[in-house]
């Protein structure tokens, strides 16, 4: 960390892309020290290991029984009791979080300071730069485009690398095809063999197809459900008539945002189907945070699991 911000090298900026933004140090430290009072204390350095005997804290000393380590004898104790001993551990505190990143088309849209794709990257790189301290282990699943990705968990600058090459080399596509949430879900799920924390950052637009795997995975892991939204999947402007196009089929549809009715509807149906994806996520205990495109982004995230119980 510099004493200014905190940032990795990514992919060159330019206006079409102009990246999460400045991720200044003061902010990344309150984001630390939120998520470790609000989710269950499941923080780098705050989760014991799930295999007892393997860190440096003692536990115990008892005696030598079949199957044990050898190397673990205590050979003073041993020496003193003439009976082989042997020193059982506390496990060392670790944590694995496994971060699965959005990048479908639809996370290329943004009408305000960025794109969606520009704030799920920040999120990523600050959850990544949390994760990764103090022996714990990041995990990557990405989906929605060409160049999906499953990354193991690892620890330290490793993880954070091959979490920079998923996003440098993510590739939007049509979206007909690629793995969608439910299916990133499933894998994730899979793949953690462990308590985890799991950190979903998408629009959630696209299948409702993840309900069925969000539910289990959050019956074995604490999951926070980020979701991104731009001003304008909200409201329409007036500005005459348009073509709308979905990014994730590439339909097109022209209206005429001059009628105050229509806006007004969908207006209506935005915010109706917004609470519907909300009512989903709280129905399966996911604790959710919304971020826009416009404005600081990492400090609503910090205020909002500040908010989270």
């Amino acid at each position: 960390m510099t004493s200014g911000a905190w940032a990795l090298p990514s992919q060159p900026r330019t206006k079409a892309a102009p990246g999460p933004g400045p991720t200044p140090e003061a902010l990344l430290r309150a984001l630390d020290v939120t998520v470790g009072r609000r989710i269950h204390g499941l923080i780098p350095g705050e989760y014991r290991a799930h295999d007892r005997g393997g860190g440096t804290e003692l536990a115990q000393i008892r005696p030598y029984e079949p199957g044990d380590d050898v190397r673990r004898i205590d050979w003073n104790v041993t020496a003193r009791t003439t009976v082989p001993h042997v020193r059982i551990h506390v496990p060392e505190r670790a944590l694995t979080c496994w971060l699965l990143l959005d990048t479908s088309p639809s996370m290329t849209f943004g009408t305000a300071d960025r794109r969606k794709a520009d704030v799920a990257e920040g999120v990523a790189i600050a959850i990544g730069h949390l994760a990764t301290r103090r022996g714990n282990r990041l995990g990557v699943v990405t989906f929605g485009d060409e160049s999906t990705y499953a990354l193991p968990p690892r620890q330290g600058r490793v993880a954070l690398l091959g979490l920079l090459r998923s996003l440098r080399e993510a590739r939007p596509g049509p979206g007909t095809g690629a793995p969608t949430l439910g299916s990133a879900l499933a894998r994730a799920g899979s793949l953690a063999h462990q308590r985890s924390l799991a950190v979903v950052v998408s629009d959630f637009r696209g299948p409702r197809d993840w309900r069925p795997p969000l539910l289990e995975l959050a019956g074995r892991h604490d999951v926070v459900a980020v979701e991104i939204r731009d001003p304008r999947e909200q409201s329409l402007p007036n500005a005459g008539e348009l073509w709308l196009v979905d990014p994730e089929t590439g339909r097109q549809l022209r209206v005429d945002t001059r009628s105050q009715k229509l806006r007004d509807r969908f207006a209506a149906a935005a915010e109706a189907e917004r609470r519907d994806v909300a009512r989903e996520l709280a129905s399966v205990g996911a604790r959710h945070t919304v971020l826009s495109t416009s404005g600081d982004w990492l400090r609503l995230l910090v205020s909002s699991l500040r908010r989270a119980r």
